[in-house]
């Protein structure tokens, strides 16, 4: 080699170390890039620490406490109540060919498995007997008859069941696990000259709860201390082993209901391992873009629904994830998941005008839009406040982890947000922030500008206050919306009103008889429902249990 020749390659050795060096920092992120990507293995490891912190169900045998009959009365919930009908033991005792149509009452709203034994009175079975059970959480569903069926859902999800026994005796226990307090047995067939009865029904009740929440204080009152007892037991209910939104239908995990599952257990029954458990989940089950699923299934792996995307409740993630930090200090689970949080943040920006204000009508083409069962809701400034709120839980989440300066832009898209709701959804002259091209005052609209920070304290209370006699103003339709109600009305420090509105509300339900809280509820109009047949929706449903959340959390509110 040349003089010259070894004079080039010398010149070509400094040249590549020093662009070497100059790449380093590129290098650098594209790692960073890289453990932030979440891709299948990590999805798979997401699922096995899900799958690693499943809780064992705790059994417990239940036997019923009465018999019972269907009363029509027009100022029970939806028109019908129970009274007594006779004891178990003459249920027992006598002949079950005269007490078909009989109703059992449990005394309590269950979730688990039903048993029950059949004997031989007289002469042997020569034919099949065939029973029709029915299982129901309130009394109207055993009075309305389910076919035919008009709901848009599936049919399969009323709780009757038609059983054929062929052998006596015979303990039969139903596959199907059952949510209810009241079972009808119905005899659709026998041989003619034969008898039997039903000598025994027990019930193996299941839930992870395995703990009892601290009393309240002695000065709360009697309403108060009622409705924290059926907020329990409601939560209780759907505490599976995942957070289920309704363990009479659906069963599944939607992540609105589990953000305000956790917050009640984070005041009360503080299993927190299950709140891991439902967020690795979610996480793992993230579609290839990284953005979540409404909701996921846990049998016989889990999976999730796909469908339409429900943009809020992908932004719930964050803040259930939020909330865990603050309830647990688990900043492991915390980090682990902060690429799934900042990964929602991504379609905050995609139908957000020049301004900073959402275009709800674009984005429901795309997206589902949610924050209310309502009919003719605008959800333009309710979406416009939760992502706010989203972003602001999502930063103090970031503080928290020390990853500000990844999401270094969320204050300045908060305060350009916030500054185009105040200009464009407040109405300065009625003193209520509006929503859409027909500027529709609503409680979610005035509840989300007021949870999210855009109103001032003092707008806050007078749009809230505005509401109680405004006609026009839409109303929730579910104890859903109506936590965030009560969530602005404590927020704007309208404290005792947001007491009287949950004695109301939650309540009103305690009144007519609810041992755990609905799905759907409208002092107004019992019938609700969002699938058109009122039968089919829950009436233990995760999303309802709150006020749980707002007695336990604000003692000097609710227990004084």
């Amino acid at each position: 080699m040349t003089t010259f020749e070894k004079t080039v390659m010398s010149k070509l050795k400094y040249a590549y170390i020093a662009l070497f060096i100059a790449f380093l920092p590129w290098l650098a992120f594209q790692k960073v890039n890289a453990q932030d990507y979440y891709g299948p293995q990590a999805a798979s490891e997401w699922l096995t620490v899900a799958e690693a912190f499943k809780p064992k169900l705790i059994g417990q045998e239940i036997h019923p406490v009465g018999v019972v009959k269907l009363i029509p009365d027009t100022s029970a919930f939806q028109g019908w109540k129970t009274g007594p009908a006779g004891t178990l033991e003459d249920f027992y005792s006598k002949s079950f060919r005269t007490q078909s149509g009989t109703v059992i009452d449990f005394g309590a709203h269950l979730t688990g498995y039903y048993t029950f034994t059949i004997k031989e009175s007289q002469r042997v079975l020569d034919g099949p007997l065939r029973f029709k059970l029915t299982f129901a959480e309130v009394p109207a569903e055993l009075s309305t008859p389910f076919d035919p069926y008009p709901g848009t859902l599936s049919r399969a999800w009323l709780q009757d069941e038609t059983i054929t026994v062929m052998e006596l005796p015979a303990t039969i226990t139903l596959p199907r696990r059952m949510s209810f307090r009241y079972l009808k047995i119905d005899l659709l067939a026998s041989p003619r000259d034969f008898d039997f009865k039903i000598t025994e029904m027990k019930f193996s009740a299941v839930s992870s709860v395995n703990v009892t929440p601290p009393l309240l204080s002695s000065k709360t009152s009697a309403v108060i201390s009622k409705i924290d007892a059926v907020g329990l037991n409601t939560l209780k209910e759907c505490m599976q082993t995942i957070y289920e939104d309704g363990p009479k239908r659906d069963r599944r995990l939607w992540i609105g209901d589990l953000y305000l599952q956790a917050m009640a257990n984070n005041y009360s029954f503080k299993n927190h391992d299950l709140t891991k458990r439902c967020l690795y989940m979610i996480a793992g089950l993230a579609d290839d873009k990284g953005f979540l699923y409404p909701n996921a299934f846990e049998t016989p792996a889990p999976h999730p629904q796909q469908g339409a995307f429900l943009f809020e409740y992908s932004l719930f993630f964050n803040t259930t994830l939020k909330e865990y930090l603050a309830a647990t200090g688990d900043k492991k689970t915390a980090t682990d998941l902060w690429p799934v949080a900042k990964q929602q943040l991504e379609n905050i920006n995609k139908h957000l005008d020049q301004k900073g204000l959402f275009n709800a009508a674009e984005a429901q083409k795309e997206w589902w839009l949610f924050v209310d069962w309502r009919e003719g809701l605008d959800k333009q400034a309710s979406l416009q406040g939760i992502m706010i709120f989203a972003l602001k839980e999502t930063w103090l989440l970031a503080k928290e982890l020390g990853k500000e300066k990844e999401v270094s832009h969320i204050p300045a898209l908060i305060s350009k947000m916030t500054a185009a709701a105040r200009v464009n959804l407040y109405d300065k002259q009625k003193g209520v922030y509006v929503s859409g091209p027909e500027k529709q005052v609503s409680y979610a609209s005035q509840a989300w500008m007021v949870i999210s920070g855009v109103a001032t304290k003092a707008e806050g209370q007078k749009a809230l206050k505005s509401l109680v006699n405004n006609k026009n103003a839409v109303r929730p339709g579910t104890p859903y919306l109506y936590h965030y109600y009560v969530a602005a009305l404590i927020k704007s420090g309208l404290t005792q009103e947001a007491k009287a509105a949950l004695e109301k509300y939650w309540g009103g339900m305690v009144q007519k008889g609810a041992d755990t809280f609905w799905e759907a509820y409208d002092p107004d109009n019992e019938l609700l429902s969002p699938y058109n047949f009122f039968p089919v929706n829950s009436y233990c449903h995760a999303w309802s249990c709150t006020p749980v959340y707002f007695i336990r959390k604000y003692p000097e509110i609710f227990q004084q």
